[in-house]
């Protein structure tokens, strides 16, 4: 079945300059590689559909399920000279929640909230 990102995670952002790190924590440790699978640092790019502008880089923490990707050229030049508020790190980490998934019907009674698309 396929489900939204915020249905098996959850992310936190940062920014700095013009780069954006995302990070996504898997509720789960049976949803992370679903994560480290389906939600690659081109999907992930492709996703924003050119809002991020530069280079786009996937670094995985196995250790507790989570995936850091850094956005390049994400921030309309910087945050302290863009008038985009939308284009903040906070925007672009409560956007990808939106991104779906595809999750075996074995896992569904692991999804949080209200699942199916």
């Amino acid at each position: 079945m396929k489900v939204l990102l915020q249905h098996v995670a959850h992310a936190r952002s940062g920014d700095k300059g013009n780069t954006s790190n995302i990070a996504v924590f898997a509720y789960e440790p049976e949803f992370y590689a679903l994560l480290r699978d389906q939600l690659t640092a081109e999907r992930f790019k492709a996703f924003y559909r050119g809002a991020i502008t530069g280079e786009v880089l996937r670094y995985e923490a196995r250790n507790i399920d989570a995936m850091n990707f850094v956005c390049h050229g994400a921030l309309g030049g910087g945050v302290s000279r863009s008038l985009c508020l939308d284009n903040y790190g906070k925007a672009l980490s409560a956007a990808v929640l939106g991104f779906e998934i595809e999750v075996p019907d074995a896992l569904a009674p692991k999804l949080h909230g209200q699942h199916l698309l």
